[in-house]
């Protein structure tokens, strides 16, 4: 009996494979190219391929799951099929990040974190689904982090957004606590609580850096040309459009009732404190 990791080369999959391993629990990799993994139990899969993955979730003690980035129509493929694997396969337990989108799965939302939930809470196993919101690495972009360095802080949130911040390394310790215990089923939400404002992330920055960093707000467009250089304009496009969406909205602040911090009693870390873990 293992735990299978899917993306465990990605930001979201290599903090839960390393927790897993570091707890001494068996945990096995779940990614396209076993090559990249030469140190670890590995087993490649093609999230399409139900077949696929029902042969690596066949026998699992747990399965950590998050789609993989992609056209919608594509995340949509790959939410049918995962779901249709844990329906054959039944691991004993499936955890699923959305990834930082909000979901209902009593909606009829056709959105693939939406598709995946229903697909998982209809699958008749046991699961988690763990919704954070932003997350603390895009601050690591490597114009923002430059700036920073130099003394201002650059996102385009404006100034009042109220966010509830939370890094990978947050989330791995989420999904870990979820994976071996199946005590809290449904939807455990992720971040700061009280959430963060843009003050707030920059006073961390300066208490790492020990000089003032002072936080700006930009425009999505400003960003969009800040990164486009490092993901192209077709990946830089949806990014430019979802925070151009969240400067319509008044902020992103986690629900206690259904927190990791009320179900579970973990914390989050604090800004100054995530630096620390990355030694950036």
């Amino acid at each position: 009996m293992t735990y299978i990791v899917h993306g465990a080369t990605g930001a979201q999959g290599a903090p839960v494979l390393s927790a897993l391993l570091s707890a001494g629990l068996p945990a096995r990799a779940a990614v396209r190219d076993t090559s990249k993994l030469t140190d670890v139990d590995a087993v490649s899969i093609d999230v399409g391929s139900v077949d696929s993955l029902v042969a690596a979730y066949e026998g699992a003690e747990g399965v950590f799951v998050h789609l993989p980035i992609g056209s919608p129509d594509d995340q949509r493929r790959y939410a049918l099929a995962i779901g249709e694997a844990i329906r054959r396969a039944q691991p004993a337990r499936v955890v699923f990040s959305t990834s930082g989108y909000s979901i209902d799965p009593a909606a009829d939302g056709e959105d693939a974190p939406n598709v995946l939930a229903r697909e998982i809470a209809a699958s008749g196993v046991s699961y988690a689904i763990v919704e954070p919101r932003l997350y603390l690495e895009n601050l690591l972009l490597p114009p923002m982090l430059a700036a920073a360095r130099e003394g201002t802080l650059p996102y385009p949130l404006r100034d009042d957004y109220v966010t509830s911040w939370s890094s990978h390394l947050d989330v791995a310790d989420v999904v870990v606590r979820l994976l071996t215990s199946r005590a809290t089923t449904g939807i455990v939400s992720v971040g700061a609580l009280p959430g963060l404002v843009g003050a707030d992330l920059a006073a961390g920055f300066a208490g790492y850096f020990g000089h003032e960093v002072t936080y700006e707000a930009i425009s999505p467009q400003t960003m969009g040309e800040m990164i486009e250089p490092l993901f192209g304009s077709d990946s830089t496009a949806p990014i430019v459009a979802s925070y151009a969406h969240r400067d319509t909205q008044t902020g992103e602040e986690i629900p206690e009732a259904r927190s990791a911090q009320a179900l579970l009693g973990t914390r989050v870390r604090s800004v100054e404190e995530w630096l620390r873990a990355m030694a950036v």
